[in-house]
């Protein structure tokens, strides 16, 4: 929401996706006009190195896991790989080598495709690898007075918070 309160409400959150959708939309026009230009190997290869790379890995350890945590090299590598730094970094170099080609646009058809209509972001160390309801979230969205948005991913129906509000809590020592 701010530099000093980095988190999203729902609302926020919402409007983050639409900017990405936005980019998507303008990837897939791209296709669609470009169709018989793009060379379908690269543009698979390029599509699925992502996940294959960065998510594959920490989804199916993530399983194995059962609920208990998994590495940190998990995250970064699905940071790293669904990074709009690092794919630029791709690109650009295969410019500079292989030269500019339409099946290049694979990369911000995922990126854009991952954040617009999945919602996938960059993983946190602090929540699991895979969505998961948070109770602190949701005494977030209480405290705020906001509605708790309907579950998704992993997580099943959100447990009722029934927390004291701020007001009425007993002060914390702030220590100094």
């Amino acid at each position: 929401m701010d530099q000093a309160n980095p988190f999203e409400t729902p609302r926020t959150y919402s409007l983050h996706r639409a900017e990405y959708l936005a980019g998507f939309a303008v990837s897939t026009g791209l296709i669609i006009a470009h169709l018989g230009d793009i060379r379908w190997l690269p543009f698979v290869g390029l599509f699925l190195y992502i996940d294959l790379i960065g998510y594959i890995p920490g989804a199916l350890a993530f399983k194995r896991a059962q609920g208990r945590p998994i590495h940190k090299a998990y995250y970064v590598l699905y940071n790293v790989m669904h990074s709009l730094i690092t794919q630029g970094i791709v690109i650009g170099l295969w410019c500079w080598l292989a030269g500019p080609e339409w099946a290049l646009l694979a990369i911000p058809f995922h990126l854009f495709g991952d954040r617009g209509l999945f919602g996938n972001f960059m993983k946190s160390f602090a929540l699991p690898f895979e969505p998961v309801r948070q109770d602190g979230y949701l005494r977030l969205l209480d405290d705020l007075g906001l509605a708790h948005p309907k579950p998704v991913g992993h997580g099943g129906d959100p447990v009722p918070v029934g927390h004291l509000p701020a007001s009425r809590r007993e002060p914390q020592r702030v220590v100094r």
